[in-house]
């Protein structure tokens, strides 16, 4: 079994700082949608709808 290693600080309200083995990620945003930027240049935008429907859209930057 692999040993993993992640934690999410909240640094505002709506702010978090993501922390895993290999990078940082910084997101913004709350339940509605919310943005994401990591270290490794992946880049993710999500927004909630109500119902079944949701959207997830991922940039990696080159």
């Amino acid at each position: 079994m692999p040993i993993t290693f992640r934690k999410s600080f909240r640094i505002f309200p709506g702010v978090r700082l993501n922390v895993n083995r290999k990078s940082l990620s910084l997101t913004v945003g709350s339940k509605g949608g919310h943005r994401t930027w990591s270290t490794t240049g992946r880049r993710t935008t999500s927004t909630n709808l109500p119902g079944p429907f949701g959207y997830r859209h991922t940039d990696t930057r080159d």
